[in-house]
């Protein structure tokens, strides 16, 4: 499968990788879209081209949640950026979108979250 990383988010979040993990399967999307399951890691695939895959892996304060949305299109792909007004603007809602949801889960967990700093992505 072609995969081109469109934009990439994360967050900590302070509970287990276990709590966060359970946390995130319960909140699914809204829409039918083909999803796959691994060890910590779920990716919705649905329209020709968009694939969003989410991780949670240890870090030092609790768990660290990381969002990546792909491009995957096998064809028209010259249109992907095109259907997308050339993605100007899409890293900003994402990353607001992903904030919003984020402290949502920390809601629901009873827990401390924030966005990651680059620092994180390399310790978590």
């Amino acid at each position: 499968m072609r995969k081109k990383l469109i934009t990439e988010v994360a967050g900590v979040i302070e509970a287990s990788v276990e709590q966060v993990w359970a946390a995130l399967l319960d909140d699914k999307p809204g829409y039918e879209m083909k999803t796959e399951i691994g060890e910590h890691t779920v990716a919705y695939q649905g329209g020709w081209w968009y694939r969003g895959e989410w991780s949670v892996t240890a870090h030092p304060e609790g768990a660290l949640l990381v969002h990546r949305v792909f491009d995957v299109a096998d064809r028209m792909t010259w249109g992907v950026p095109l259907a997308n007004r050339l993605f100007i603007g899409f890293a900003k809602s994402t990353r607001e979108s992903f904030a919003d949801g984020l402290t949502r889960l920390g809601n629901r967990l009873g827990c401390a979250t924030r966005l990651a700093r680059t620092s994180d992505l390399q310790t978590g």
